[in-house]
C-alpha cells in the first residue's frame, strides 16, 4: 500500500520498484501514524511543501496548537523534519521527509492479532479512504472550471474480474509499475500539465 507519492499519502501493499524516499511502515512508526490530523499534516506538506503549525492550522482548520503537538509527533517518528532553510526568528517551518508512505504485505506486524496494532492500522487505512473519496469529489465538483482536454482525459472506473490472492497482487504490481513508467515525463512547470492523481483499490467481495 503506497499513499501519496510525490505528494495521504499514506494505497497496492508495497512500495513501487524503483521509487525514491519511501517509508515503509513498521509497527512502530505506525504507531505514529495513527491520528487523523497527523495523516492530514502530513499529506499536506507532501503535496503543498514545507509549512508553519500556524499555517496548516489555517489550511485545515484545526488551532495551532492542535497542528504544532501533531507536527512535534511526526517528527518524533521521522516522518517530518525542521526546514532550516526558512523561518525567521523563531518561526519554524516542517517539511516532510518522505515522498509517501508504504506497507509491505509481508510484513509481520501487520497480520498481529494485537487489538492495538488492528485499531492502529484501521485508522491509518481508514484516513486513507476519506482522502481519496475527498480527492474525487473536489474532482467532481470542480471539473468543468478545468479546460476540455481535461474532461476528455479523466476517467472514473470500476472493475470485476475472477482472481487468486497471487494473482490479485501480480495485478496491482503491473499497475504500480504502469503508473511508475509516467514518472518524470512531464518537467515540472510544463504549460498545459498538473499533477494527476491515480487511486487504486483492489480488494475481494463475496461471491454470494
Amino acid at each position: 500500500m503506497a499513499d501519496n507519492e510525490a505528494g495521504p499519502d499514506g494505497s497496492p501493499d508495497s512500495a513501487p520498484t524503483g521509487t525514491p524516499n519511501i517509508h515503509m511502515v513498521n509497527a512502530r512508526t505506525l504507531r505514529g501514524l495513527a491520528h487523523p490530523l497527523r495523516l492530514r499534516l502530513l499529506n499536506n506538506l507532501r503535496e503543498f511543501g514545507p509549512a508553519t503549525a500556524s499555517g496548516l492550522a489555517d489550511r485545515l482548520g484545526e488551532s495551532s496548537g492542535a497542528t504544532s503537538y501533531h507536527l512535534r509527533q511526526l517528527a518524533t517518528y521521522g516522518f517530518v523534519e525542521d526546514d532550516p532553510e526558512r523561518g525567521k526568528g523563531r518561526e519554524r517551518w516542517w517539511k516532510a521527509v518522505h515522498l509517501g508512505t508504504a506497507f509491505d504485505s509481508t510484513a509481520d506486524f501487520l497480520h498481529d492479532p494485537d487489538p492495538e496494532i488492528r485499531g492502529a492500522m484501521g485508522v491509518v487505512l481508514h484516513e486513507v479512504a476519506t482522502v481519496h473519496t475527498q480527492e474525487l469529489n473536489t474532482w467532481l465538483g470542480t471539473m468543468h472550471d478545468w479546460p476540455e482536454e481535461w474532461l476528455r482525459s479523466y476517467d472514473l472506473s470500476d472493475f470485476k474480474v475472477r482472481l487468486t490472492p497471487e494473482l490479485s497482487l501480480e495485478m496491482a504490481e503491473a499497475i504500480h509499475d504502469l503508473v511508475d513508467s509516467y514518472r518524470d515525463r512531464v518537467p515540472e512547470g510544463t504549460e498545459g500539465s498538473a499533477v494527476v492523481r491515480t487511486h487504486l483499490h483492489v480488494f475481494p467481495r463475496p461471491t454470494e
